[in-house]
């Protein structure tokens, strides 16, 4: 019997509607932000927006793996302001962080 076969209704349901929970808010906000003419303070928050995002997940990294990180991230920031092409920066970032491990960073 599988884990799926074995659970209850009550957590398929709770599953289910916390999957429809997360579609709504996810398409109700594209069609709101369609509806609603957006200000010069909201337009500079949502330019903002990514870059605060971008740290949130960044700074823990760097806080945890400290040298590695931070030369992997910058060769990888390295890599797309020079091609700008993701894949580019995110497998120079790979490959930078997994040669400072081989050194013993």
């Amino acid at each position: 019997m599988t884990a799926i076969e074995s659970a209850n209704f009550g957590v398929l349901a709770a599953i289910a509607a916390m999957a429809v929970a997360t579609y709504a808010m996810r398409a109700g906000g594209f069609w709101m932000m369609q509806h609603v003419p957006p200000s010069a303070r909201l337009r500079k928050m949502l330019e903002a927006l990514p870059g605060s995002v971008i740290v949130a997940a960044v700074l823990p990294i760097v806080v945890r793996d400290g040298i590695t990180a931070i030369l992997a991230i910058g060769a990888a920031v390295i890599a797309m302001l020079l091609t700008r092409r993701d894949i580019v920066a995110v497998l120079t970032g790979m490959a930078v962080a997994a040669a400072a491990r081989a050194a013993g960073l």
